[in-house]
């Protein structure tokens, strides 16, 4: 693998992903929530953050943008279809966009509907996405500016990466994740012996990210939803429960 990944927990639940590609020497952070933990970690490894990539506008993922810029003069990547709400913005790109971090390259891919301009970047030499809030493991985001007909076409898009493909999202919310898929799936064989891996990882304060799409497509219930009414029914139920 060519990449560095360095995972940097911030706020309550969050996960900044610092990239590095060492031939070139850049280094890219993803929506950094906040500036200070994601400069101290490039500084302490003897990275220049040189680019910032967004994949939406929530203030969880872009609070950082400003502060980091400043310090280092960084180029900041996102969604088109969002500039207007984040406006630290250099360069805005689209699905059929490619993206480079030295002398790798990524393809955006749109994503919409946990909001209206969500995009992903995907490493096909890596099989590497970073996907934001649109999936997590055993999870999806909640549809706050779209719908259930754009997440399962998510699904879909996601799902076509292939099985060995690192699923980097942007949070913890593993285990509250898996507790809802098991009242979805209770005898979901894979889902319950992945719990059991979850339950002790957190109960030792270990991190359950990256996932890969493998274990999503066995284990997730939004993924393995078979129609957009069943993924918008299990949705529903998620944001009640």
């Amino acid at each position: 693998m060519a990449l560095e990944i360095v995972r940097i927990p911030v706020l309550s639940d969050n996960y900044v992903w610092l990239v590095h590609e060492p031939e070139s020497g850049e280094t890219m952070a993803v929506d950094p929530a906040v500036a200070e933990p994601v400069l101290d970690e490039a500084q302490a490894r003897g990275w220049t953050i040189t680019q910032i990539w967004n994949t939406h506008w929530h203030p969880d993922h872009t609070g950082g943008n400003a502060a980091i810029k400043e310090a280092t003069g960084c180029t900041i990547t996102g969604p088109a279809a969002e500039a207007e709400r984040i406006p630290t913005l250099d360069r805005k790109v689209a699905e059929g966009d490619s993206v480079s971090l030295g002398i790798v390259n990524a393809q955006v891919l749109d994503v919409p509907a946990h909001t209206a301009g969500h995009i992903a970047f995907h490493f096909p030499t890596e099989r590497v996405a970073f996907v934001g809030d649109t999936l997590f493991a055993m999870g999806c985001g909640r549809l706050f500016e779209g719908t259930a007909e754009q997440m399962y076409s998510n699904m879909r898009k996601l799902e076509a990466l292939g099985d060995e493909t690192r699923i980097y999202c942007a949070h913890e919310y593993t285990q509250s994740n898996g507790r809802f898929a098991l009242t979805v799936e209770p005898d979901n064989s894979a889902l319950v012996s992945r719990m059991e891996k979850v339950n002790a990882m957190r109960e030792a304060g270990e991190p359950t990210v990256p996932t890969t799409i493998a274990l999503e497509r066995a284990t997730n219930p939004f993924m393995r939803a078979a129609s957009v009414a069943e993924l918008a029914a299990r949705r529903a139920a998620k944001d009640a429960a």
